[in-house]
């Protein structure tokens, strides 16, 4: 049993033993609790310091621990006038912020006990370099400087690494073009807040990521869909949108798009800078899995911020889906005023990222074993991808089939016309597999039903291929 584990369960046998005792009572010795459970002093430090942190017992130097006063919570009164204000936060005739976390919670929530999660969008333990991760916090605690203030741009050799990642080794970036971010979802509520004022029309893919309409909305403007195919964003649709919204602000995903995983085709990402610059407009790329490709994929494009030499491009990315939920580090790029603007908007909102996490960034990144989780990931993703293709045909041979990309975490699914894709959630769940609405992927209407199922939160192809029959007999064809 990992150390973790036996923590968690002795602070969990613990607590239920000194729940009865009284307010006030002494608890048992560290001594006693070691004899008594067989576990080393060090877990029963862990556990009491749990206990303490949670406020169900206090601890006295030289005296011991003790039960803590049972908390008794008090009534909560009329809360009704919120209402009132909360609805009233808009100045007359402004923009109105909508804070909708919905279609987020749908894909960040850990499923149930027994059921199958394919509606993630991280990748699953065995796919995550935790010793690299734990080797390189420790490495971090080590580094000369660790606790002091960072810059708050970011420490120049992780902008350094940035840049040459995003730009390529002699591509147009330097550690000067670069902030180091909280995370992607940081990086792109921080662009839209640089970019577009409240009220303004912001364009967007159709469908797109859910977190960047919530953002968006959250930021008070208005997104507006561009719709996309299976060679990415529509270009032919993307100068009339616009001339006709006045926008200047185009946010896209030319990388395994998500939801739909399209790649942006070359004609393509030519048009999308083209008309942008006619459009005296910037185009924010989210490039959140350029590290997620697959084994068999072709070599991947370069970023458009490599190939924009107008400062149209504004680059956001993040280690976080190739590494772990909770190493919430990213990065933006851009050249001219507009970075002066977005690092002005960062230290307001957050400071700085943590240093010890930068640095403990710099110590898994320049490790040998980082190439390396790379292509195990890559492999990991691949046999995933290839068994849910495989068990949707089979399962589900009436459904239009989705493009199996090779790169990213999820398919999309499309459902037959007039089903009720959040009614199909919700038998889904009750089959023991959870999946992911579409309706949160579009700014607009949907043209169909769709479901969003991820295979990279799964332990391998054989809960892939379960997953998939559970959901086959949810829509009634199990």
């Amino acid at each position: 049993m990992k150390k973790s584990s036996s923590v968690r369960d002795l602070r969990d046998r613990l607590r239920r033993e000194f729940d009865r005792y009284p307010e006030g009572e002494k608890l048992p010795s560290s001594r006693d609790l070691v004899d008594r459970y067989g576990v080393s002093p060090v877990t029963v430090s862990r556990a009491i310091a749990g206990l303490a942190a949670e406020g169900f017992l206090v601890t006295r130097p030289g005296a011991g621990s003790f039960r803590a006063s049972r908390r008794r919570p008090r009534r909560l009164e009329d809360t009704s006038w919120q209402e009132v204000a909360l609805s009233a936060e808009a100045a007359p005739g402004g923009p109105r912020r909508t804070v909708d976390d919905t279609g987020l919670l749908a894909t960040l929530s850990a499923p149930p006990s027994g059921v199958i999660g394919l509606h993630g969008g991280y990748p699953h333990a065995d796919l995550r370099p935790e010793r690299a991760l734990t080797a390189a916090l420790a490495g971090a605690a080590r580094r000369p400087g660790a606790w002091d203030l960072p810059p708050v741009e970011g420490l120049a050799e992780l902008r350094g690494w940035f840049a040459r990642e995003i730009g390529g080794p002699s591509g147009p970036l330097t550690a000067a073009d670069v902030l180091v971010t909280g995370g992607g979802q940081s990086a792109l509520t921080t662009a839209l807040r640089a970019l577009a004022p409240p009220g303004a029309s912001v364009l967007v893919e159709s469908p797109t990521y859910p977190g960047l309409l919530a953002a968006a909305r959250a930021c008070g403007v208005r997104p507006v869909p561009v719709p996309v195919d299976a060679d990415g964003l529509r270009t032919g649709l993307l100068a009339d949108a616009f001339a006709a919204t006045g926008a200047r602000l185009l946010v896209c995903q030319p990388l395994f798009h998500n939801p739909t995983g399209a790649v942006l085709a070359p004609e393509r990402r030519r048009e999308v800078l083209r008309i942008a610059r006619k459009a005296g407009a910037f185009v924010v790329e989210d490039d959140f899995a350029r590290r997620l490709a697959h084994t068999d994929s072709a070599p991947l494009p370069p970023s458009l911020a490599s190939e924009d030499d107008h400062g149209t491009v504004v680059h956001v990315c993040s280690l976080t889906k190739a590494t772990s939920p909770n190493l919430r580090v990213g990065a933006l790029a851009a050249r001219g005023p507009v970075l002066r603007r977005l690092r002005a908007l960062q230290v307001v909102d957050s400071f700085f990222v943590p240093r010890p996490l930068q640095e403990a960034t710099l110590e898994l990144v320049g490790a040998p074993s980082w190439p390396r989780h790379l292509r195990t990931m890559a492999a990991g993703l691949t046999e995933r991808r290839a068994a849910m293709a495989e068990a949707l045909l089979r399962e589900l041979p009436g459904l239009e089939q989705p493009v199996s990309r090779r790169g990213g975490y999820h398919l999309w699914l499309r459902l037959p016309e007039g089903a009720d894709e959040s009614e199909a959630a919700a038998e889904a769940l009750r089959e023991g597999v959870a999946v992911a609405p579409g309706r949160a992927y579009f700014a607009a209407e949907p043209p169909a039903p769709h479901l969003r199922l991820s295979f990279a939160g799964t332990s391998g192809p054989r809960e892939v291929a379960e997953g998939v029959r559970r959901l086959a007999r949810a829509l009634g064809q199990g």
